[in-house]
């Protein structure tokens, strides 16, 4: 992956983290209840979700190079228009009620709340179709596939970790914050994705 490829990933996967979701909440509930240290088990869980849920989107990617040269702009120009649509989705969402998963922060011991963390990422069907529009826009169909994928699933892995992990350690600040501007934050996420959407299928 070329360097100034993989600086646009870094920051388009960054903008991606900062996008609430189950796992963010997760992470921001367990924070609260069990403390930063107990919750990285749960992210850890998260992390190694996330990485088995890009392989499978980078199989099915490496399948339809094979069966076609243009595959993969097909991909980059669906994938946006996928990315605009969950933007849309995302600006019109009411505000996230954090205590719809409070109740999955029950459980303290270390191996349920990997275990947690492991579900939470990987049994959402919409991530694996997320991922296969998302990683197209950074992929160079010149070099090697699994080379790019251990690039991108590390470089996600990292950076959702790292957010995941701040959010345990603030959970007492940050829940009230979103609670209260939830609806301006979804806006402003929505707004990032749309732009992204239109914007990578013309990066090169």
């Amino acid at each position: 992956m070329a360097l100034h490829t993989w600086l646009l990933y870094l920051l388009a996967v960054t903008g991606l983290s900062l996008t609430p979701g189950p796992n963010t909440m997760l992470a921001l509930t367990h924070g609260a209840l069990h403390g930063h240290q107990r919750t990285l088990y749960t992210i850890s869980g998260g992390a190694v979700g996330f990485a088995c849920v890009i392989a499978l989107s980078m199989v099915g990617i490496g399948a339809l190079l094979q069966a076609s040269a243009h595959a993969l702009l097909v991909l980059k120009w669906v994938g946006g228009a996928y990315l605009v649509w969950l933007g849309v989705q995302l600006w019109r969402a009411p505000p996230l009620q954090l205590d719809a998963v409070g109740g999955m922060g029950r459980a303290s011991h270390r191996s349920m709340m990997f275990r947690q963390g492991l579900f939470s990422a990987i049994s959402n069907p919409k991530a694996l179709l997320f991922y296969g529009a998302f990683l197209p826009q950074f992929i160079d169909p010149a070099r090697s596939l699994w080379l790019q994928f251990a690039i991108m699933a590390g470089t996600f892995c990292t950076i959702e970790f790292l957010f995941e992990y701040l959010l345990a350690r603030l959970a007492h600040r940050i829940r009230p914050l979103l609670q209260r501007f939830g609806k301006r934050f979804n806006r402003v996420c929505g707004g990032a994705f749309a732009v992204m959407g239109v914007s990578l299928p013309l990066t090169r």
